[in-house]
């Protein structure tokens, strides 16, 4: 029997496809709307069909996804906004007053999208992994895009020793540098890394990418946090909100061109591999048991055999002492960490524990024995010294609206990431039990303030090394289980308590890290032409000059710091400070040795940073200026709105420049 196939009429431009939805109606049963005799109903070549008359076929429209729109949203937000930032003219708040408004909606919407995103986490991770590296960008890229200069002056020395690697070829680890810079010789793994790319990109310097540090280690940081977390946790809704977390609470700034952002890197790295491939063998008990986890816990991984374990410390030792030959305090941290997993059954690794000190004695001993010895020294006296070392900057307190607003988010950031870990930590306390380990490495840095202040930064690098798993847990508090079919009153509260928790205190942690990040940005911007005083100066400087300034936060500090010394005189206490503004002259000739030629530079970078960290009264820059130019001890070599650069002539007469 032959069957007659209709022809789509010409008459529609739909053409016909299938229908892959079912529906209660779809057996096929008399009178039923599937039915082929029921109104609605599809004909026997499966056209619907409405009382007996054919329709042409419709093909559904799919609606754009919400996170794409958001993204494109937030994107145009965010570039229509950048050319309009206006980072030359800074007062007293840094970046934030400069930031236009359209700036500040773009972030709101990428937050308004990341939780959107989050809704299908589960079957869609991608969205939530995109507004994470997008919020990243969108915190961090404008500083990389507009500036002209190398952000944070004391940056600059990274690119000068990375210059002076590439001008001599070798490394001086026992040569004695002024400027603490010896330790950068003994500690040489990042600068080695960038000479090698500098050489490859054939580009003049570091100083070129230098700014897009923080986007480049941030983007490889995603994984390494996506993969800690899930080894903890089965919910990407909590693993996405924990990074999103972590990127709003980084604001310490350890993530720009500098040894710090790569020794972290590669830490994390390690920490990610040891937790996830070095679980002993019977250790994880009623932690496989799903009715003993938390619901969005994840399983222990799979035990490793003894020989397995061995293959992943071959692994990792060249990654460890990639960490010591770079950086001198994350070796520290790294093993603490380790020593805080082997107090765990399921970490207990001494071999790895033993390698990670061995390396870090080996390097300690050898390369980096000069300032290993040194701090050894340093911390007789400061150990136990709490109020000390946790003390931030080197002396002084922060002054000014910017720095003020900046030092007060800083706290109010880090209480609000404490207090949101502390609730999960205690409210789920099933998710404690199976992420101790991650517990553990966050709190293990903390007895290091007890130890030494480390510059002045114990404080930041402590925070630093905590974050990850704080911010693991701050999540736990804002996303709730979903796991079962039982329902309570005290679950739908919960849900509906994270509903309203969840965007606020997103929304208040977006708050305190455009402060914390930008607040201080006067401080970090240097315009090109100081930049190039600086550079002429230090330039025309005989070998073996003494170049005196407020401190080395200015551009091009340390140019030529292989053949220049270096006194950096008010980086001290502000009462000693103030004693040396009534006669600066002579307080400066009197530490002067001897038959030395001595420049002194002073430049509005060092009077932006020297007034915001109170290292000098207020006016205390230009009196401090105003009383060397007019000293007939020194004499104007240059002399420029943002800059003066004076010689010491202690057996002339005072001279003017044209």
């Amino acid at each position: 029997m032959q069957h007659h196939v209709p022809v789509p009429s010409t008459e529609s431009s739909e053409l016909p496809t299938p229908d892959l939805s079912t529906g209660p109606g779809s057996s096929g049963s008399p009178g039923s709307p599937g039915s082929p005799g029921s109104p609605g109903s599809q004909g026997s070549q499966g056209r619907p069909t409405t009382g007996g008359v054919r329709r042409p076929w419709r093909i559904p429209r799919r609606r754009p996804d919400a996170g794409l729109l958001t993204l494109l949203l937030a994107a145009g937000l965010w570039g229509y906004a950048l050319p309009r930032i206006g980072f030359r003219e800074m007062g007293d708040y840094g970046l934030l007053d400069r930031l236009p408004v359209a700036y500040y909606l773009s972030l709101l919407v990428l937050t308004a999208g990341f939780l959107l995103s989050l809704r299908r986490a589960g079957t869609a991770p991608w969205w939530p992994a995109a507004h994470c590296a997008a919020l990243l960008l969108a915190l961090k890229a404008p500083p990389a895009v507009l500036y002209d200069a190398v952000r944070y002056p004391w940056a600059s020395k990274h690119d000068a020793i990375v210059n002076t690697l590439l001008a001599n070829g070798e490394l001086r680890p026992g040569a004695a540098l002024s400027g603490n810079m010896s330790a950068y010789d003994q500690w040489p793994g990042f600068f080695t890394l960038n000479a090698g790319l500098v050489r490859a990109f054939g580009v003049e310097s570091a100083a070129v990418y230098a700014n897009w540090a923080p986007i480049v280690v941030g983007l490889l940081m995603l994984p390494v946090l996506v993969l800690i977390y899930r080894t903890f946790c089965e919910d990407w809704r909590l693993i996405w909100t924990a990074v999103w977390i972590f990127q709003l609470a980084n604001w310490v700034g350890q993530d720009y061109f500098a040894p710090q952002a790569l020794a972290y890197l590669l830490h994390l790295t390690v920490l990610a591999v040891v937790l996830r491939h070095f679980v002993r063998p019977g250790s994880a008990g009623r932690l496989r048991d799903r009715t003993f986890l938390d619901p969005v816990a994840a399983p222990v991984p799979p035990p490793t055999g003894r020989g397995q374990r061995a293959v992943c410390v071959v692994i990792l030792a060249p990654l460890i002492a990639a960490i010591n030959a770079t950086h001198q305090l994350t070796p520290v941290m790294l093993t603490i960490c380790l020593v805080a997993l082997s107090l765990t059954r399921r970490y207990r690794n001494y071999g790895l524990l033993v390698v990670a000190a061995l390396l870090m004695l080996t390097w300690d001993l050898t390369m980096g024995r000069p300032l290993f010895v040194e701090t050894l020294s340093a911390i007789k006296k400061s150990i136990g010294e709490l109020t000390e070392n946790s003390r931030a900057g080197y002396a002084g307190q922060l002054t000014g609206p910017g720095p003020e607003l900046a030092g007060t988010a800083n706290v109010a950031m880090v209480l609000a990431v404490a207090v949101l870990a502390g609730t999960a930590v205690v409210l789920r306390r099933r998710l404690t039990r199976s992420a101790l380990p991650l517990l553990l490495v966050s709190v293990a840095p903390v007895p290091l303030f007890a130890v030494n202040d480390y510059g002045g930064e114990m404080l930041f690098r402590v925070y630093l090394f905590a974050l990850p798993g704080a911010a693991f847990f701050a999540a736990a508090a804002l996303v709730p289980a979903v796991a079962g079919t039982h329902r309570s009153r005290a679950k739908a509260l919960r849900r509906r308590t994270a509903a309203f928790a969840l965007p606020t205190v997103l929304l208040v942690l977006l708050a305190g890290f455009l402060p914390s990040y930008y607040g201080k940005e006067k401080m970090f911007y240097t315009p090109p032409a100081e930049t190039a005083l600086v550079t002429r100066a230090l330039d025309n400087a005989p070998d073996g000059s003494l170049i005196l300034a407020t401190s080395g936060s200015f551009p091009q500090a340390l140019h030529r710091y292989d053949r220049l010394e270096h006194w950096f005189f008010a980086e001290q206490a502000l009462p000693e400070n103030e004693k040396m503004l009534k006669d600066p002259a002579r307080y400066l000739a009197d530490g002067i040795p001897p038959g030395t030629k001595a420049y002194v530079v002073l430049t509005r970078t060092q009077d932006v940073y020297a007034a915001g960290e109170g290292l000098l009264p207020p006016g205390g820059f230009e009196t401090l200026r105003s009383k060397l130019s007019a000293s007939p001890l020194f004499w104007t070599v240059e002399s420029h709105p943002y800059g003066v650069v004076l010689e010491y002539r202690p057996a002339t007469r005072r001279m003017t420049t044209r």
